[in-house]
């Protein structure tokens, strides 16, 4: 098991690397104590056998950088393979601002295959490859030196074993046609705006139930400040405060640093110094704000009516027409989607593209009553109606 410490190792692998039409990449990293992920290996092969072609990267080396496999990265003539790719290409688009172009993930490409929602990375071993990996390492201090043996082996099954099943799966996806499916959803992977976080969006993921624009309007400041001060600091953004904690401040407007040690979900560290400021600076900013500049409350009536039996028409179509195909149902649509559409709404994402060939072309005929269901045995057809 070979372990790259310097970068001319690293830009010489990389070039043998290059004359191949695909590598497999897969990192260890650590994320419990930072914002950012802190990136603790790589590992890295291209087409072989077992371990031959196949190499581990020490990034925390003082004697390396990473701009040769970056380099690797922007080659287009060669695919860069990975098993859920997102956490992994987040890391490299934040360290140097490249996503690997082509990319290829498998977790994607089984849930095409028929391998079932989210699949893991040691089912596909499995099944696909018909081996067995040993996961006795997996919750680990990757950023100790040095390895171990077992943390070595460990690591660099995941890029051995995916070889073999980029392979199966790519000739599996040529010979259903159904390459152009991965495509497509693999475009919000490589779209940088996935991994960019701007804090004055950060309110958007806060779950609220308030009718009070507000107090919507200080959930937004306080949770634009909490994602700021998480990111110039490089702590977990419940380290600064939880988001239960978010909604009591919301809720209670403290005005002053005797309020905040009225707090009962507050951390300690958080009611004094910077983000004590910061919270009570927020909340102020937000109780100045003209009303018409407060966010927008969408209140019950404005949603439009649900239709349940319609929703439960549109999930029999679906499991019809996914267990056929065999294709991940939620790949296609969820529960909300299926909804909002039996309500009327028809800005889906499975409306469009290949979710629109297996699915929603069909459920938009059936909301518009032109096609029926009809149970034949255990198998639910689609059949015309008069018109």
């Amino acid at each position: 098991m070979k372990t790259l410490t310097t970068t001319q190792e690293l830009a010489e692998f990389c070039s043998d690397a290059a004359g191949h039409p695909y590598i497999t990449v897969d990192t260890e990293f650590l994320r419990e104590r930072t914002y950012y992920s802190k990136l603790c290996l790589i590992q890295i092969a291209y087409p072989g056998e077992g371990d031959e072609n196949a190499v581990l990267v020490d990034p925390l080396s003082a004697d390396i950088y990473l701009e040769p496999l970056y380099d690797l990265f922007r080659n287009e003539a060669v695919i860069k393979v990975f098993h859920a790719a997102r956490q992994d290409l987040e890391i490299f688009f934040i360290d140097a601002g490249v996503i690997p172009k082509p990319l290829f993930d498998t977790q994607v490409a089984a849930m095409v295959c028929g391998f079932g929602d989210q699949v893991g990375y040691e089912t596909l071993v499995r099944k696909v490859a018909k081996q067995s990996l040993d996961k006795s390492s997996r919750f680990t201090d990757w950023s100790r030196r040095p390895l171990t043996d077992a943390q070595k082996t460990y690591a660099l099954a995941d890029v051995t074993h995916l070889r073999v099943i980029y392979e199966k799966l790519a000739a599996k996806l040529a010979k259903n046609k159904r390459a152009h499916w991965v495509e497509e959803e693999l475009q919000t992977l490589t779209n940088p705006e996935t991994y960019i976080t701007r804090p004055e969006e950060a309110w958007k993921r806060v779950k609220t139930r308030t009718n009070s624009a507000r107090m919507l309007g200080i959930v937004r400041a306080l949770a634009e400040f909490r994602e700021a001060h998480a990111q110039s600091n490089n702590i977990p953004r419940n380290r600064v405060f939880k988001d239960d904690a978010l909604i009591e401040l919301a809720s209670t407007k403290p005005q002053s640093f005797d309020d905040l040690q009225r707090s009962r979900l507050l951390l300690r560290e958080a009611r004094k110094g910077d983000i004590a400021k910061g919270i009570l600076a927020s909340v102020a900013s937000a109780m100045a704000l003209p009303s018409e500049h407060l966010p927008k409350v969408h209140k019950k009536e404005d949603a439009p009516d649900s239709n349940p039996a319609l929703s439960e028409m549109l999930r029999v179509l679906l499991k019809a027409k996914t267990e056929h195909l065999g294709v991940a149902a939620k790949l296609v649509a969820s529960a909300s989607d299926l909804d909002a559409m039996a309500a009327g709404e028809r800005d889906l994402d499975m409306l469009r593209g290949w979710r629109a060939e297996v699915f929603g072309d069909e459920a938009k005929r059936l909301c518009q009553g032109e096609i029926g269901l009809v149970a034949k045995g255990r198998v639910v057809t689609t059949f015309e109606l008069p018109k």
